[in-house]
Formats: C-alpha cells, sequence, structure tokens
C-alpha cells in the first residue's frame, strides 16, 4: 500500500471518533513489530521518529521505514516527532518523511506562530503535512523548573494559532507529559479539552499518550484527539524483555534467540493500544475512498 499522509489518517479518524497510534520507533525491530500488529489488526498507523532518534540511527532508518511501509497492508504515514527547528523539518522532508512536526512551544506565542507559519509554507509546498504544539507537555525526566510549569492550551489563543499557520493538526496540553507518571499524578483535563474541541473542530494530538488510565484515554478520543503518540509504553517491555534474555542467557549473542521475548512484550502493549485508541479493523474506512491514499496531502 502506498505511505498515506498523516493528514488523511487522522482526519478520518476524528470524524469517526477514534485516534491513530503514532508509535516511536526506537530501532528497525520496533518498526517490524509495529507494522506486523497494525496489519493483523487491519488498523491504520504512524511510525514516528524524534530528532534523538534520528542522530542514533541517521537517515537510513526514514528509509528502512518507507520499504516497510510501502509493503504494508495497511495505511502507513512517516511523521517527524517534535523538530526543533527548520532544519529538522528540512532533513527529514529530504529523507521523504511525508509528515512533521515542528516543536517551538518552548517560544512566546508570537513565536511560536511565526516559526510554524514558516514550516507549514515550506512543508505544503510539497504536501507534507505539520503538526504543531501549543501550551507546553513537560517531560517526567525534567525538574519542575525546566518543565516551568503547566501551561494549558488556551482555546482562543489555539483558534488564531491555526487559522493563522494553518497546520493540518494540533498538539494540545492538557496535562499529560512524556515519560512514565509517578502514581497518582496523571491528569488529563477533559473539561479543557472539550473547550478546544469545540472551538477548533479539528484533529487534535495527546503527546505523553503513555501511562495514562485507559477511561482518560478513551474519553480524550471521544473529544477530538485523533492522534496519539506513544514511546515510553513500548520501549520499556522491550528493553526490559531484552535484560530478562541477558540476565538468563548470559553466554548468549545472536538476536534471533535474544530478541523473540522482547519482540513479544512490545508486540502485546502495541495491540492493547490499537485496541484502546479504537483503530482496530477501520482499514475498510480508508479504503472506501482510494483517491485518497496518496502520501502527501496535495496529491
Amino acid at each position: 500500500m502506498p505511505l498515506v499522509s498523516t493528514k488523511y489518517l487522522v482526519t478520518t479518524a476524528y470524524q469517526n471518533k477514534f485516534a491513530v497510534g503514532a508509535f516511536n520507533v526506537g530501532n528497525s525491530e520496533f518498526v517490524k513489530n509495529i507494522i506486523a500488529v497494525a496489519e493483523e489488526l487491519e488498523s491504520p498507523v504512524i511510525l514516528e521518529i524524534h530528532p534523538l532518534e534520528y542522530e542514533l540511527m541517521g537517515s537510513a532508518i526514514f528509509k528502512y521505514i518507507r520499504e516497510a511501509a510501502l509493503t504494508a497492508t495497511i495505511p502507513v504515514a512517516i511523521h517527524l516527532d517534535h523538530g526543533r527547528n527548520m532544519a529538522d523539518v528540512l532533513r527529514a522532508i529530504q529523507d521523504q518523511a511525508n509528515s512533521v512536526m515542528i516543536d517551538s512551544s518552548g517560544f512566546s506565542f508570537e513565536e511560536n506562530l511565526r516559526l510554524t507559519k514558516q514550516v507549514v509554507e515550506v512543508a505544503h509546498r510539497v504536501g507534507v503535512s505539520v503538526e504543531a504544539e501549543l501550551g507546553s507537555i513537560g517531560n517526567r525526566k525534567f525538574t519542575e523548573d525546566q518543565n516551568m510549569g503547566r501551561i494549558y492550551t488556551d482555546s482562543e489563543s489555539a483558534k488564531q494559532f491555526v487559522e493563522e499557520t494553518g497546520v493540518d493538526d494540533l498538539a494540545v496540553a492538557i496535562g499529560t507529559v512524556h515519560g512514565p507518571y509517578p502514581s497518582g499524578e496523571n491528569d488529563i483535563r477533559i473539561d479543557i479539552l472539550k473547550k478546544l474541541n469545540a472551538t477548533l473542530k479539528m484533529p487534535l494530538v495527546l503527546h505523553g499518550g503513555s501511562d495514562n488510565p485507559d477511561s482518560k484515554i478513551r474519553e480524550a478520543i471521544q473529544n477530538g484527539i485523533s492522534k496519539v503518540n506513544i514511546s515510553t509504553d513500548i520501549k520499556v517491555p522491550f528493553y526490559h524483555g531484552i535484560a530478562k534474555a541477558v540476565a538468563e542467557n548470559p553466554n548468549e549473542y545472536e538476536p534471533w534467540i535474544m530478541t523473540p521475548g522482547a519482540d513479544d512484550s512490545q508486540k502485546k502493549v502495541i495491540a492493547e493500544k490499537i485496541r484502546l485508541f479504537g483503530s482496530d479493523h477501520k482499514l475498510s474506512l480508508y479504503l472506501e475512498s482510494p483517491e485518497k491514499l496518496t502520501p502527501y496531502i496535495n496529491s
């Protein structure tokens, strides 16, 4: 199947009240696992790469994902996660990502708007979808000072931002953070999300999707969340699985012996997430309009 634009994936999800999982690719093994589960469950999927993962694996990882996507039986998009600047975005586009995120949320509203608008103008010329972030989505690994407190996304500011930048989807700050939560500290503000959804009427993105109560995720999806980013929840079981295999087989070194247990643990979580997001068995929705199964938004 050809690559499919993230805009089409998440717009269809928004219209039908489910969400597409966007899974971070920590290594090439993740690519195989994510696509295998998505195919089994007949679900669209987004494979995304964070700049630090990009630096670790280089441009070759985009080529690897592209080849895997083109032979998959389900719609796949390739997305740059948290692009830091125009250089990150241009590199990803050059490496044939068909979706990018520019994260200028650490700047002032005016500067975030200006930088995002520049990226949209460049990316849309070549049909690449653009995601941006408004508000502050913290990181559990950072201190309180580093996280700068919680700044929730304001609906009126978001409306101005979307109208002036032309972004295709928006990551909103409604209480989640990146990384695992200490017990009891997760707090998805559905009340804020409802205001955003009523005002924007467009696909919204949930970052920090790992380690949240299923009930909150389901409620968020019913109120506009159409893309959920997952990283921690699929990395922990994989690398813990590798550690377990090493501990149990200290003299073993062959990857085909050491990785199957880790793969199975990761696949189990991926399947749970896809079912939670409600994207399982949604392939038929995308096949209803085959002319829209194109990699780029201007095709």
